[in-house]
């Protein structure tokens, strides 16, 4: 039977910066067990016809320059861009600038006036608030603070294309700080003064994707702790020993698996897979999130310019989100990639939706004339998760359980969380600093 001190599962972003916090501090004893061929988890780069696209847009926004200049000085002779967002709604034909819920003074007369009536009587300090409305959801949350107006035309129908569900079963924090708050003065304020500044006002970007990123973090990994093609199938708790299965390389091999005793374990998989392969007792049905349908579309020409992307609210777009990889990178070919969001039991139908990407692409004029050279698609399963009441209260519970047998679960996925990637890199960080 192997042992390794530290046994980490997945070799994403979480599972890179630990193994690498733990080189840094001298500890080279751990393992990091991958399923897939490849490095990245879903911060993945393609590759295709000149164009670069990642399996999402995947934009950092740094809150530690430290962090920042470590991963930068380890992409020596990578051009990184620094970019200033220039994101917007499409409402009707026009494009209004993001947040929306800032921008309302950009709709129509009697649309502009809707929503700042409604907008009043939720936020009003002048208004009796003995009957305040309740805030125990997101979608509650989202009505009792900015009013029907701003939440029928956008917040609403964007929110539930993102996560695919009904917004009234996610917890009313479940965006945590990347939800764009405002009060009614920052919001009266804004219409004479702009001031649209959000926590990713401004990103930086590698020409070569960020896939950058990931190998930044994993060139300071220790050689050979890396095991790709090997899945965890099951924890022995008590024993320590995980058991894992590796995928053999060549068509039609055979898998062959290996047993491992740890000292500790730590994992960036979705929680609800790892407690099933730790055999923790756990409510199944705590566990919701949605798929995210990507396709990367590289075409012959530029299209429009200054516009880094765009978000769809209306019912009629199949995709919820746009974004131009082109005017990122200053390179002379549109490069897209597009959004599209489905319930987790949903089947996603390829080809049904990349026809219907094509035709709403060019009714919303963000395709006009141009030809399609490349393209690529992914599928990504998990990719937002449903943060609610009953998932928070038994990731806490069961979190407190593993912790008790040095088994930690960390990440977007394994905590169960919205974060950004620098995030993830900050919590894998501090779990390897908090072990004497």
């Amino acid at each position: 039977m192997d042992s390794v001190g530290t046994l980490i599962v997945g070799a994403g972003i979480t599972g890179l910066a630990t193994a690498a916090a733990l080189s840094e501090r001298g500890d080279d004893d751990y393992l990091v067990l991958e399923a897939d061929a490849a490095i990245g988890g879903w911060c993945k780069t393609v590759k295709k016809n000149g164009f670069v696209w990642d399996y999402s847009g995947h934009f950092f926004h740094f809150k530690h320059a430290d962090i920042e200049r470590w991963l930068i000085d380890r992409m020596p002779g990578q051009r990184v861009v620094a970019v200033q967002k220039r994101s917007f709604i499409a409402y009707k034909g026009v494009l209004v600038d993001f947040p929306f819920q800032k921008n309302i003074h950009q709709l129509p007369k009697d649309e502009f006036i809707d929503c700042l009536t409604d907008l009043y009587f939720a936020q009003s300090s002048d208004v009796p608030r003995a009957a305040a409305p309740a805030e125990n959801s997101f979608g509650e949350m989202l009505q009792a603070r900015f009013g029907k107006g701003i939440c029928e035309k956008f917040l609403v129908p964007y929110n539930e294309k993102l996560y695919a569900c009904d917004l009234s079963t996610l917890d009313k924090d479940a965006m945590g700080r990347f939800f764009p708050h405002a009060n009614l003065t920052e919001i009266v304020g804004n219409m004479r003064r702009p001031d649209n500044a959000s926590y990713n006002s401004t990103f930086t970007y590698p020409e070569g994707g960020a896939i950058e990123y990931v190998n930044a973090i994993a060139s300071a990994v220790a050689p050979g702790r890396i095991a790709l093609n090997e899945s965890l199938v099951a924890v022995d708790l008590d024993r320590k020993v995980a058991r894992t299965v590796r995928a053999s390389t060549h068509a039609g091999g055979d898998r062959t698996g290996r047993e491992i005793r740890f000292d500790r374990l730590v994992s960036s998989a979705p929680f609800d897979r790892f407690a099933d392969v730790c055999g923790l007792d756990h409510d199944a049905a705590a566990w919701d999130y949605n798929k995210v349908l990507i396709f990367n579309l590289g075409y012959d020409r530029k299209g429009q310019t200054d516009i880094h992307w765009v978000y769809y609210p209306s019912r009629e777009t199949v995709f919820y989100r746009v974004g131009w990889y082109d005017n990122i990178l200053g390179t002379d070919r549109m490069s897209l990639y597009v959004e599209i969001g489905f319930p987790k039991d949903a089947h996603v139908d390829v080809q049904a939706t990349r026809a219907r990407v094509l035709r709403d692409l060019a009714r919303e004029n963000v395709v006009a004339g141009q030809t399609l050279v490349a393209e690529h698609s992914v599928v990504l399963d998990p990719a937002y998760v449903h943060i609610t009441t009953r998932s928070l209260a038994e990731r806490q519970h069961l979190g407190a359980v593993s912790r008790g047998y040095s088994v930690w679960s960390i990440g977007r996925y394994g905590g169960w969380t919205y974060c950004s990637i620098e995030d993830n890199i900050v919590e894998a960080r501090a779990l390897v600093a908090s072990w004497k």
